[in-house]
């Protein structure tokens, strides 16, 4: 592993720590790993416009870390099945199957080198549990989700109505935006509950970030 990349261990556990997170040494070393991946392979396939690890640790390790807490509160992530869409380089799809090796992991995104580096990641880290697709959503065959998160990848409305098809019957989304979207909150349609808008804390940004909890309504 690069030396810069090895000298944010500390740091990020730090972040393990503010988030209340129980994470053993194997998935830190996964997570830096990633990291390390993320870096090396941005040059060549422009997977983020972030290019230095420390703002990387920040900016996207920290940023899906602090989701995760939530996540865990929301759904039994035992064996369930979770669709990352518009997933770029990853981000939260990796960061969800490395802390939660039960539950089954596809990321999706129209891009082809993002998706590849995807399959790169889940080889090189043995996370058996994380798949890539390369397709837009709406063209995507398979078995419903229970949970279907985005980051920021489209407006709350474009997202529900894109992924309705891959949502299970009793399914969740969880859309990851900054500020609270309050113009977005008002284009749903309807047929959506948004039972909770969540508040997230990310240790080392400056800045807001909230979790957008809907559900078809019953």
């Amino acid at each position: 592993m690069d030396a810069a990349i090895e000298a944010l261990r500390p740091a990020l556990r730090e972040v393990v720590a503010r988030l209340a997170l129980e994470m053993p040494d194997t998935q830190v070393d996964a997570l830096l790993a990633y990291l390390s991946l993320l870096q090396r392979w941005n040059g060549t396939y422009n997977l983020t416009a972030v290019r230095e690890p420390t703002p990387m640790l920040t900016r996207h390790l920290a940023d899906c870390l602090a989701v995760i807490n939530p996540l865990r509160r929301v759904l039994r992530v035992g064996s369930a099945r979770v669709l990352d869409v518009g997933s770029g380089g990853g981000l939260p799809g990796v960061v969800v199957a490395i802390l939660n090796p039960a539950a089954e992991v596809t990321c999706v995104d129209a891009v082809g080198k993002k998706t590849a580096f995807v399959q790169q990641v889940a080889g090189e880290l043995s996370l058996r549990n994380l798949r890539a697709e390369h397709r837009r959503v709406e063209q995507l065959k398979s078995e419903p989700f229970d949970l279907v998160t985005s980051r920021a990848f489209a407006s709350l409305k474009d997202f529900v109505q894109l992924t309705g098809a891959q949502l299970a019957p009793r399914g969740v989304w969880m859309a990851m935006k900054g500020k609270v979207p309050v113009d977005e909150l008002a284009q749903l349609p309807t047929t959506i509950d948004v039972f909770h808008v969540e508040q997230i804390a990310v240790p080392g940004l400056d800045a807001e970030r909230c979790v957008v909890w809907m559900r078809p309504k019953r």
